[in-house]
């Protein structure tokens, strides 16, 4: 199959669906601080009015802990179903709930500790584990920066987020070159994020090149035209500048481009092919060696006499 004139790189995937910005909703596992001013039975402590101008000094709020099954059970206010709810939706709740025993009751609701929501981060980052989220919508780099930030080996084009039993790539480099800022990548309950390491996405380049190797894509990228180049170039005495290929592994099998890079526009079209990770170059021999490595393996010894011989004087 001959190399496509157009690039081929990895594109980078739409991450589907998240939470939409807005008020933190509370879940099971939620520590919440209730007051209920003026009335210390209801939070075990004292709570008293001080001055003319309706200032008042609270107690410590007393914690209440959201349960498995979302509910949360106050005084006199029974049972209540709060997963779901913002915290000022569950204030109003209680506050409907103790007004049928007390009168105009003035109810604090905080959230002590976020429990119910949490991401997990993994691969090349500082710190890597969970992080809860809290009022704030966690972006994607804000989940990074809590985790320490990355470390230097760390492949910031090829980011996956898996949500939902899917798992989906985020180019962070494409993202700022094509001018999407990267913050507005929201992420979800139960999502689970990873950095992979820049050495997961090498090329390997064989074959007749001055020097075969494996080599590390830059930033997710890296031409035909740079793999050649790194590896030394194809060899003027052996390499078949006819023959170059890229073997690529597929779901649907493998599949192989070919590059006559003997036209000099061959080098423009080698540098609009991107390489993938996993690629392999080979550079096929020249008919010539081909015929000298198959005389050398018949007449071991046989082939440098002869060529001594014809050039001795």
């Amino acid at each position: 199959m001959a190399i496509p004139p157009s690039t081929v790189g990895l594109a980078a995937d739409a991450l589907p669906a998240g939470p939409v910005a807005g008020p933190y909703r509370l879940g099971a596992g939620d520590v919440l601080a209730i007051t209920v001013w003026d009335h210390p039975e209801l939070t075990g402590a004292v709570a008293r009015d001080q001055g003319g101008d309706g200032g008042a000094l609270g107690p410590p709020a007393a914690s209440f802990v959201i349960d498995q099954d979302g509910m949360l059970e106050f005084p006199f206010a029974g049972k209540l179903q709060l997963a779901g709810r913002t915290r000022e939706q569950a204030r109003s709740l209680l506050v409907a709930r103790l007004a049928r025993y007390f009168r105009a009751p003035r109810v604090t609701v905080s959230v002590q500790a976020y429990r119910s929501q949490r991401v997990y981060l993994d691969g090349e980052v500082k710190a890597p584990g969970l992080l809860a989220i809290n009022d704030i919508p966690m972006t994607l780099l804000e989940a990074i920066n809590r985790a320490g930030g990355m470390l230097p080996g760390a492949d910031q084009s090829r980011i996956t987020v898996e949500r939902g039993g899917q798992r989906h790539r985020v180019d962070l480099v494409a993202a700022l070159r094509g001018g999407r800022h990267p913050a507005a990548l929201l992420l979800a309950d139960g999502d689970i994020v990873r950095v992979p390491p820049r050495d997961e996405s090498k090329v390997f380049v064989g074959g007749e090149v001055l020097a075969p190797r494996a080599l590390t894509m830059h930033d997710g990228r890296l031409t035909l035209n740079e793999a050649l180049g790194e590896a030394g170039g194809i060899s003027p005495q052996s390499g078949d500048a006819g023959q170059v290929y890229v073997v690529r592994h597929t779901p649907q099998g493998a599949r192989v481009y070919r590059l006559d890079a003997r036209p000099a526009r061959a080098m423009a079209l080698a540098e609009q092919f991107e390489l993938r990770p996993r690629d392999v170059v080979y550079v096929a021999a020249s008919p010539l060696a081909n015929w000298h490595r198959t005389i050398s393996q018949l007449f071991p010894g046989e082939l440098s006499s002869a060529v001594g011989a014809t050039t001795r004087p």
